[in-house]
């Protein structure tokens, strides 16, 4: 018996774990499907290129024929491991605009206002440029600039001002819009992700109980209250209980199944299935959005210092290798988007709808695939798409991956704003400041000149930029699946703290924005 049990050692999970074991006189146990975070690929930051080629620590789940992808499956990989996503990610630390926790509180759901959330940021937070109104010191996450930056960010950044974009040196600060290095949740050259800056540090607390290797199947329930959760570990059923309360942070793809396959969900779905309906509760996995991509690669075969497979790749790579080791600086230090951009993509938006990656490395197929020679690269997604799509069961077998529809680009706006996107992109990477590069565009984006042509370009090559939301979305609406406190609707003993619960996705990229969420819900849940 524990006081709270949480499903999920992902960023929400390690926070709440950490935050409520403050308490000594509160006993927590945490679920993770995945293994201990000990692979030095996950320590090393450039070690996620060698993940995506694994498939290491990775649900590396896939979507339903998607329409507005030319019917093609996109790839939705997620965490699984302590630390959830926050292992596996691109390091990149990113809150939103102001703007997005205004329509958050606008959607009933008071409390959740920017002004509200920024002192949990704080919180979280701390940033190696110092505190000051925007930015916390003192917390558990660890953020800064990364240590060893190579030479083409800069140039990068060059190319966008001479396109007529402003410099930004901290898009976490007043403003988010304009170009700029990212800063990264890193610390002394390695990965900080959420269970080294939350869990990791206090693993021997006496009433911390994590659990590996446990993947859930269902919430127990009596009558309509959550007292415990059911797992299997090593072909093992196994139960644990809550005196108080079950906290489900599994993310924005799984929590939505767990909860399906615990009778709470849209009734007729689960009889389909089926799976006794405990609650019929229409909004679970509805709402599911993300953010849509697509990138643009250069080819620079003289470009011997960005990342590439080349003899002379190789050899800087043996003395990146060793450089970590010793001195945990070098090369190997990257997360490969170093710079990037917030940016409008038209001129009468009121704010930015467009976030660049730029990417010091020929990029294809997520980097699932080594690919010959150097390059650079450059995403774009679009920031608050309006297509809608669903996660839904596949079986009745808990263990079966769920079906993930996004909808990609199923609202005609989102390909007009990603059509403005890609022309804005390419008119960056064509001025002087990356132009001296000699690099050039790859065939499979260059035959696109008119609108026609790169929105089948698009089509053909737009997939997910990793941030998937909105599965369980707070508010108080008939399709809303928790409250503004994170309580399930019409279950008592149940919280969501993790992405899912979005009801729109932030204008950016969502871990920071997520670790915030656990932060917030650590407070409601002791002064409950």
């Amino acid at each position: 018996m524990f006081d709270y049990i949480i499903i999920g050692g992902g960023s929400a999970g390690c926070v709440l774990a950490a935050r409520l074991t403050e308490d000594p006189a509160v006993k927590v146990c945490l679920l993770e499907s995945g293994g201990a975070d000990k692979s030095v690929l996950i320590h090393c930051p450039a070690g996620l290129a060698l993940m995506a080629q694994t498939g290491q620590a990775n649900w590396a789940f896939e979507t339903t024929p998607q329409v507005g992808l030319g019917g093609r499956r996109g790839y939705q990989p997620r965490g699984k491991v302590l630390g959830g996503s926050s292992s596996v990610n691109a390091m990149i630390y990113i809150r939103g605009q102001r703007e997005d926790y205004g329509y958050w509180a606008a959607q009933g759901n008071a409390g959740w206002g920017f002004d509200d959330v920024l002192p949990y940021f704080k919180k979280a937070e701390h940033n190696e440029r110092g505190g000051d109104a925007w930015h916390g010191s003192g917390g558990p996450l660890n953020v800064m600039d990364l240590r060893s930056p190579s030479r083409l960010g800069p140039l990068f950044i060059q190319a966008a001002q001479q396109a007529g974009y402003t410099a930004n040196a901290d898009f976490n600060g007043a403003s988010q819009e304009g170009v700029g290095r990212f800063q990264v949740t890193h610390q002394n050259g390695e990965r900080f992700s959420a269970a080294k800056a939350y869990l990791t540090p206090n693993l021997a607390r006496p009433n911390l109980q994590v659990i590996t290797g446990a993947h859930t199947t269902r919430i127990l329930l009596d009558g309509k209250r959550a007292v415990g959760v059911e797992y299997r570990q090593a072909g093992s059923v196994k139960q644990v209980k809550a005196a108080c309360e079950v906290l489900l942070c599994a993310g924005a793809l799984q929590s939505p199944q767990v909860l399906m396959h615990s009778g709470i969900g849209p009734a007729a779905h689960l009889q389909q299935l089926g799976i006794a309906v405990v609650h019929d509760a229409q909004g679970v996995g509805q709402n599911l959005h993300d953010h849509v991509d697509v990138v643009q690669v250069m080819d620079a075969p003289h470009l011997k210092d960005s990342f590439g497979v080349s003899p002379s790749g190789m050899l800087r790579a043996i003395q990146g290798v060793f450089e970590w080791r010793k001195q945990r600086s070098g090369m190997f230090t990257t997360n490969f988007a170093e710079a990037g951009g917030f940016i409008k993509s038209q001129p009468g938006e009121a704010t930015p709808d467009l976030q660049l990656h730029f990417v010091i490395g020929k990029l294809l197929d997520h980097g699932r695939k080594p690919t010959i020679g150097h390059g650079y690269s450059c995403h774009v997604c679009l920031l608050r798409p309006q297509s809608r799509g669903s996660v839904q069961l596949a079986s009745k077998d808990p263990l079966a991956a769920p079906l993930i529809d996004p909808n990609f680009l199923a609202e005609p706006d989102d390909m007009s704003r990603m059509l403005r996107g890609f022309k804005l992109m390419r008119r960056v990477l064509q001025q002087p400041a990356l132009a001296a590069l000699g690099g050039r565009e790859l065939p499979m984006t260059a035959k696109a000149q008119t609108d026609a042509e790169i929105e089948a370009v698009i089509r053909e090559w737009a997939d997910t930029i990793y941030h998937p939301v909105g599965t369980c979305r707070m508010g108080n609406g008939p399709l809303d699946v928790v409250d503004a406190q994170l309580k399930v609707h019409g279950i008592e003993g149940l919280r969501v703290v993790d992405a899912s619960i979005m009801p729109r996705v932030v204008s950016g990229n969502t871990n920071a924005p997520t670790i915030m969420i656990a932060e917030k819900a650590a407070d409601m849940i002791r002064s409950a």
